[in-house]
């Protein structure tokens, strides 16, 4: 499905990213998986992939670094050529409710979620104008879409996301480039692991499916978004949260 094709995955260490990389490359194309500072997991996404017989490469780059961030696209297209598929997964967070909320813990969440997406778009939108095709594809949250208490800096920045890939769509569409988002709800990752039973039931009880999701039930919805299947969908939000944004 993505044979030839060259994806980049930022914050592809673990999580929804991990899954991400994992299935793009199950369906034929060369995953770079992009990390900060979680070097052993990269490391293992990419053996996994390579033990499986795909392609991978672990590279490191803080994606909230602007110049960082324009060296590492060099560098990836000075060996791939082009990136066809990028998918800006990499994201922190720094809950705490807005009255004791620091200046620098809201920083570091716009700086790395939305900025951080800027910064990937920015530095390979002349690679994409000039093949005139690509897929982009920014992981949103629902938290985005609706809000949540204690995650002000979180969910701004994962609305912000939603802006600027209706934007970077407009400016793209006639160039051959989809840009979309996808927006998961509590998906089930190391995070929701730690949570008690309690926690767990009263989660679910907030699901209109009664349950949380898998990191494959996005994957598979950016594999789609990825593939030739999606050429006239752009501009949108997707959202795979079980209903919770009905």
């Amino acid at each position: 499905m993505l044979t030839g094709k060259v994806a980049l995955v930022t914050g592809a260490g673990r999580g929804i990213g991990r899954q991400i990389a994992l299935t793009l490359a199950k369906n034929g194309a060369a995953v770079i998986v992009n990390y900060n500072g979680s070097k052993e997991s990269a490391e293992a996404v990419v053996a996994e992939i390579t033990a499986a017989g795909g392609t991978a490469e672990a590279i490191q780059c803080n994606v909230a670094d602007f110049a960082a961030s324009e060296v590492f696209i060099k560098q990836v297209l000075e060996k791939y050529q082009k990136v066809d598929i990028l998918v800006n997964n990499a994201g922190v967070t720094r809950d705490n409710l807005i009255m004791r909320m620091t200046e620098e813990d809201y920083d570091m969440v716009l700086d790395t979620n939305l900025k951080g997406a800027f910064h990937m778009i920015k530095h390979l939108s002349r690679s994409f104008i000039k093949q005139r095709s690509g897929k982009i594809i920014n992981i949103s949250s629902v938290s985005g879409v609706l809000g949540n208490a204690g995650q002000s800096n979180y969910s701004a920045s994962k609305a912000g996301l939603i802006g600027l890939t209706k934007s970077i769509a407009r400016e793209f569409a006639s160039r051959g480039i989809n840009v979309n988002a996808v927006a998961p709800g509590f998906i089930d990752t190391d995070m929701t692991k730690n949570m008690t039973e309690d926690a767990k039931r009263a989660l679910n009880g907030m699901i209109p499916m009664g349950k949380i999701g898998n990191a494959s039930d996005v994957a598979d919805l950016v594999l789609f978004l990825a593939g030739e299947h999606s050429n006239y969908i752009t501009g949108q939000v997707i959202c795979v949260d079980g209903g919770m944004c009905i």
